[in-house]
């Protein structure tokens, strides 16, 4: 009787006691979006500093590269030092798995590893969480273990939310701590928008931060129709994708470290997976040009020690001979690569017109455009190394 006479007071409400149904739209195939420029255009370049692995997107993209290639940076000195940390300094390994995620040792590694960081690192300091969910856990465990308070020794300390709004002002205020002098931490969300669509020029990121591998939800039903759909049309196996997007996604993370030459920084890869090959070798080839032996597979201190000391030799004034011929150029680098584009030239369109009057009809431009790519190759090889600001904005 109570609820019937509820129900009369408020129809509306009764009405929506139970959740409705809700329809959503995906897009599974995203080759239909490059499929126009394709069609329309002769020869198209896709290009980013943090497109890798680059394997998956002729598939999932329907087309056949005529050259792919993988590019180093050209800087003047060694301006990013990646540390791939694999244990605590308790010697507890540490990763994001979800069997491991909610150990108290890892929790306390984690929260030291952070502490330590921002001790070391000058200006701001960036923290990507693969879920808002575990941010959220773990911020909670780190209050309870009086982390947050010794982070705010050194640095204030800012949280990505998925409210736009509380995200903007959070950022806002970051910004204004490292301008001040004071230091920041910003804790942010892989796949948020802190990770793909803001710029952290010069001292706004002097260290980037990995907590785990950032993988997605698997339980999404937008998710689990896209990995149905890869499956049955293109091949690919589960597990490939995943693996695809959680390094794609993680070097959207760590590109936020380098957006222009002048930038330099630490990235901390904090989960024990990061050390096998199969998953740091995906990672963008100007971040694999700084991984050594003595850089990976390291205890947590061991990583905070290595941080300290790059960060002193990045103090050193940088003399402008030093960056002659490779991140600056002068009138005589300029005249010097016009020729040998110059003698080069004859070259290529030689060897194109062979190739095209060779090849059967229906090959004959795609073996064009690779003898094209071929001797635009070896024009990039005869140059002196430019440089590379990787400032992208996937």
């Amino acid at each position: 009787a109570a609820m019937a006479a509820a129900a009369a007071a408020n129809p509306y409400a009764a009405m929506h006691a139970h959740a409705l149904p809700r329809l959503q739209f995906a897009c599974l195939d995203a080759s239909v979006a490059l499929a126009p420029v394709l069609r329309q255009f002769r020869s198209v370049v896709l290009t980013s500093g943090t497109m890798s692995p680059l394997d998956m997107y002729p598939k999932m993209l329907r087309f056949e590269p005529v050259l792919q290639q993988r590019f180093a940076m050209s800087l003047s000195r060694a301006c990013v030092c990646p540390l791939v940390v694999t244990r605590g300094a308790d010697q507890v390994a540490i990763s994001s798995k979800f069997e491991q995620r909610d150990d108290p040792a890892v929790v306390r590694s984690y929260g030291a590893l952070l502490v330590d960081m921002a001790r070391v690192t000058p200006d701001g300091l960036i923290v990507f969480f693969p879920s808002y969910f575990y941010l959220e856990f773990l911020v909670g465990a780190w209050d309870e273990l009086g982390v947050l308070q010794r982070v705010l020794r050194h640095k204030l300390l800012f949280v990505e939310t998925d409210s736009a709004d509380e995200s903007a002002l959070a950022l806002h205020n970051y910004r204004r701590a490292c301008d001040a002098g004071r230091g920041a931490v910003l804790l942010a969300v892989a796949r948020g928008k802190v990770s793909e669509g803001v710029d952290f020029t010069g001292h706004y990121a002097r260290a980037v931060m990995l907590v785990g591998i950032p993988y997605v939800y698997t339980q999404s039903r937008v998710l689990r129709a896209r990995l149905e759909f890869l499956r049955d049309n293109f091949g690919i196996r589960e597990n490939d994708f995943l693996a695809f997007d959680a390094i794609r996604t993680a070097a959207q993370c760590i590109g936020r470290i380098l957006r222009a030459k002048t930038d330099y920084g630490v990235v901390v890869l904090a989960d024990r997976r990061f050390n096998r090959a199969e998953k740091f070798k995906k990672l963008p080839e100007w971040l694999l040009q700084h991984i050594e032996p003595g850089k990976m597979n390291l205890s947590s201190d061991m990583a905070v020690e290595v941080a300290r000391h790059f960060y002193k030799q990045m103090a050193q004034p940088l003399p402008l001979s030093a960056q002659l011929g490779t991140s600056l150029w002068t009138a005589a680098h300029v005249r010097a690569a016009e020729q040998r584009r110059r003698a080069l030239e004859p070259a290529a369109v030689a060897a194109a017109a062979v190739a095209a009057a060779q090849a059967p009809p229906s090959s004959q431009r795609a073996d064009e455009n690779a003898a094209m790519a071929a001797a635009a190759g070896q024009f990039v090889a005869a140059l002196p190394d430019d440089d590379d600001d990787d400032d992208d904005d996937d």
